[in-house]
């Protein structure tokens, strides 16, 4: 409706998840990322790797060289004989994106929160550029997951304190934009709130698996986790990557495809992310939850219309297992004629799994069958008289 070919945006998951910039630039118009690191990326026709930090994956190094090779084809070329100094890219990135934003006429933007209470939106940032973004262009579009929204300025209190300490261990982000539709003579003339449910609802709906909307996006959960220290973002195809994405991203996006059927066993469920994370998302027990769903199917909800998932390919044998499992563990009779016959064949068991079951045991070693349940431990040791007594 403005005619403008171009645009400037404050760092925002929500827009990645929905592919907003390919979608610009398929109606020919170009969008501008403003944040460094979120610069890098695009620069580097990249994608983000951690959700606060989203090039942590880069080195100074292929820093200056993206900078050197590709700024020029979005605007302002870096300066001649860059280094890799941190504060000589720093600067080479200020002077580029000024120029972006003393000309653009139209800024996107996400929200970190919403008040209900005064229809206020919230950003918050550590290093400018998104005030730039929020006060200089005439028009600003915000799109906004609706899980952002609190009631009161009583609730967001709560959350300015616990984000930044979660995320960077500061007492408050050094930049604070909250903004109220428009005002005369002072920042945006045209103000648009796009509130994107894109899978919430139905996420909503699910009784375990909804406490992943609690999600401020603080990345705790990702810098204590083990899978992801090893595997990288880049290897959860998402946008949200670590803990927080294995629980997430399938809820929002289905299980249908390969990887969203994966990322659930992306984790050792070693609770380390649930200790951390500021809003008791109990991570462990919806990957669990999550993992039910790929392996069985079942009831879920999608579009808002109940529908009864297939299980997953390639899970038959899980499927088998687990049902094997509960009706041993049903039966006591059976489950300690079993355990017997373990004991008393122990020295018949192979040292490692055949079949698809070998790349396993290639690294591990299988427990050894104790030399006599527990049951018949107990018994001869008298342990039951003990017990009572």
């Amino acid at each position: 409706a403005t005619g403008e070919s171009e645009v400037v945006k404050v760092k925002s998951m929500a827009t990645q998840e929905i592919g907003l910039n390919e979608a610009l630039e398929a109606a020919g118009i170009r969008a501008y990322e403003t944040d460094l690191a979120e610069l890098i990326v695009q620069l580097g026709k990249d994608r983000p790797s951690h959700i606060l930090v989203p090039a942590i994956h880069r080195n100074r190094g292929e820093i200056r060289d993206i900078f050197r090779d590709e700024m020029a084809a979005w605007g302002r070329p870096a300066p001649e004989g860059l280094t890799d100094t941190p504060a000589e890219l720093a600067e080479a990135a200020r002077l580029h994106l000024r120029e972006k934003f003393l000309r653009a006429k139209v800024g996107i933007s996400g929200a970190n929160f919403m008040v209900a209470e005064t229809g206020t939106l919230v950003v918050v940032e550590s290093e400018g550029n998104g005030r730039m973004c929020l006060t200089l262009p005439e028009t600003l579009i915000s799109v906004v997951g609706i899980e952002k929204v609190v009631p009161a300025w009583r609730d967001l209190e709560v959350f300015l304190q616990t984000l930044p300490r979660s995320s960077t261990a500061e007492r408050m982000n050094p930049y604070t934009s909250m903004w109220t539709g428009t005002t005369d003579e002072d920042g945006p003339s045209t103000f648009h709130l796009v509130l994107l449910d894109n899978g919430r609802t139905d996420t909503l709906a699910d009784e375990v698996g909804r406490q992943a909307l609690r999600c401020i996006r603080c990345s705790a959960c990702l810098n204590v986790c083990p899978v992801y220290e090893r595997a990288g973002g880049h290897a959860y195809g998402s946008v949200y990557p670590g803990p927080i994405g294995a629980i997430l991203s399938p809820q929002l996006r289905g299980t249908g495809s390969e990887i969203d059927a994966s990322l659930p066993y992306a984790s050792s469920l070693c609770g380390a992310c649930y200790e951390v994370c500021p809003v008791a998302i109990d991570i462990p027990e919806v990957l669990v939850h999550l993992r039910e769903r790929v392996v069985q199917g079942g009831p879920v909800t999608r579009a808002g219309n109940k529908v009864v998932l297939r299980p997953a390919k390639g899970h038959a044998a899980e499927r088998a297992a687990m049902r094997a499992a509960r009706w041993a563990f049903g039966r006591p009779g059976a489950l300690r004629a079993g355990q017997r016959l373990a004991s008393r064949t122990r020295r018949f068991h192979p040292r490692t799994l055949p079949g698809p079951g070998r790349a396993w045991s290639a690294t591990r070693e299988l427990p050894p069958v104790p030399a006599e349940p527990f049951r018949d431990w107990w018994q001869r040791t008298h342990g039951g008289e003990a017990g009572g007594k």
